[in-house]
């Protein structure tokens, strides 16, 4: 896989980012509606990444920085977003990949942790996370109360 930086608002990323709101819908019955900018995930504040396979765009992410302005957060944190591969490219270690670079970029921006959420009906997600070394913390975010998100993070 071949992991280019690219705009949140990139051509690629808005369909990557459509197949993966439309998959929301279906485990979750609606769209993710938290407030993000393109202009977040920008250098050196944040980044979005593209994963292509044979030039076909099948993985995307990104992180954006945080700090400890709502509850759960901290002064350092990077928040990740829209992790994801599309289905007939799963299985391969593709968001894994994905995932490390998303680690290795904010490390190197100076953020200090990653955090997420994700939710009860994304399994999958949340076995990569742990396996990763990701552990549970308090909700955050717009669907902090929400039973079925979760919320993990790691020390980078």
């Amino acid at each position: 896989m071949r992991i280019e930086i690219v705009g949140y608002d990139h051509p690629d990323s808005s369909r990557l980012i459509d197949v993966l709101q439309r998959e929301y819908v279906e485990r979750y019955g609606d769209e993710d509606d938290t407030p993000v900018e393109p202009a977040e995930f920008r250098p050196p504040q944040g980044l979005f990444l593209l994963g292509y396979l044979d030039d076909r765009p099948v993985g995307s992410g990104g992180w954006r920085a945080r700090e400890a302005d709502e509850p759960g957060l901290q002064d350092g944190d990077a928040e990740m977003k829209r992790l994801f591969v599309v289905p007939d490219a799963r299985g391969r270690g593709l968001s894994r990949r994905l995932l490390a670079e998303l680690e290795h970029t904010a490390a190197t921006a100076g953020r200090k942790r990653m955090v997420l959420e994700t939710g009860t009906q994304q399994p999958e997600a949340i076995g990569l996370y742990t396996s990763a070394g990701y552990t549970e913390i308090d909700t955050f975010g717009l669907h902090r109360d929400d039973p079925l998100i979760r919320c993990f993070a790691k020390e980078l």
